[in-house]
């Protein structure tokens, strides 16, 4: 998969701006603040429907701006097949056009285009909350398995139901079939979580390995959200319906699903330093990338934000390495080239940021 152009409107400090990048590694510099970043986040928005910094409306959108408008062209496929896609996003509403035709859901736009992003916020990936560990899980099996993604709709459904009857007072029949949709859905998609799990084992130690080796072999630990080692998803519910009705929510299922990363060498699972994190978050980053290029027969677009604040040289160097070899289209930001890419010896398409314009080098 191969970026061709990138042009955005309304983007934070850009009135305009437009990027023909190159295959291989694309290095975006420019001082503090000028905007490079935010030619990742119009990528990361139009895969994942929001930016990496959060929502839309907090700030995405320059000032004076109705929208921030992203089109994106690009190739993919063995056949090098062309896309392009469209998106109009207000902060609060959204248009959006694929391959020339209008879209009525926004995961439309986020299955076409695959990008795997790093930034200084992904170590909340280990440490953060479940929310960004269900997001990972989901974006890999959006991408990979095409029954995924109605599953995962048809039990977001259910569950917006069930909640609403629980706030309602409402119960007995109407609840016992809602209860029975969401086992249903719920059943199949914590299938697919868990073996999408298992399989990314085997390439996220290899990753860690190479990237945080003195933390030891490292494990994936799967919660699906319900104890569904003794239970099925429909008794869980029953037992929690009294206790749902109170909290006026649903307690138990795959919308409380979480997962972790375990390793030998850190014992009773002990906190991971804030570098540890970061490099563990990458680990499951890179991981999922190969994962996708290994089933889909091509690299995602890697974009790595400020990669050289974020690791240090020999990190850099690593992860570089990995990258460079698979063919897959890289796009690195910094306030100047990076140490390591000249210790390897690449000379990446370079783009240089400033007052609020991009320019090839």
């Amino acid at each position: 998969m191969q970026v061709i152009r990138l042009t955005a409107a309304g983007l934070r400090r850009f009135e305009s701006v437009a990027i023909e990048p190159a295959a291989g590694l694309n290095l975006i510099t420019g001082d503090n603040g000028a905007g490079k970043t935010s030619l990742l986040e119009a990528l990361h928005l139009m895969a994942y429907g929001r930016s990496f910094r959060g929502r839309v409306r907090d700030g995405l959108v320059r000032t004076g701006s109705d929208a921030v408008e992203v089109f994106v062209e690009w190739r993919e496929g063995p056949d090098t097949r062309h896309r392009r896609a469209g998106l109009r996003h207000t902060g609060q509403t959204w248009t959006g056009r694929l391959d020339g035709e209008n879209v009525a859901q926004l995961g439309e736009l986020c299955a076409a285009l695959a990008v795997v992003s790093f930034e200084p916020g992904s170590h909340a990936l280990v440490t953060g909350g479940g929310e960004p560990r269900r997001r990972f899980v989901d974006w890999g099996l959006f991408h990979v398995e095409p029954d995924f993604l109605p599953l995962w709709r048809r039990y977001a459904r259910a569950l917006k139901q069930r909640n609403a009857l629980l706030k309602s007072g409402a119960g007995g029949q109407q609840l016992d079939a809602w209860d029975h949709e969401l086992a249903e859905a719920g059943e199949p998609l914590t299938r697919h979580r868990r073996q999408y799990l298992e399989q990314l084992q085997v390439r996220l130690s290899a990753v860690a390995a190479d990237l945080v080796p003195a933390l030891g072999a490292s494990t994936i630990e799967f919660q699906p959200g319900w104890r569904s080692g003794e239970l099925s998803l429909a008794d869980a519910l029953l037992l929690a319906r009294d206790r749902d009705r109170s909290l006026g929510y649903t307690s138990v299922g795959p919308h409380r699903a979480d997962w972790r990363i375990d390793y030998a060498g850190h014992p009773n699972r002990e906190a991971l330093s804030r570098g540890q994190a970061k490099l563990s978050a990458l680990s499951a980053l890179l991981a999922q990338a190969e994962d996708y290029a290994q089933r889909r027969g091509e690299w995602p677009i890697v974009a790595l934000d400020d990669l050289s604040s974020e690791l240090d040289r020999k990190h850099q160097q690593r992860v570089l390495q990995r990258l460079l070899g698979s063919g897959a289209q890289i796009f690195v930001t910094g306030t100047e080239a990076s140490a390591a890419l000249e210790t390897l010896g690449v000379t990446p398409t370079l783009f240089h940021v400033e007052q609020g314009k991009i320019q090839r080098c």
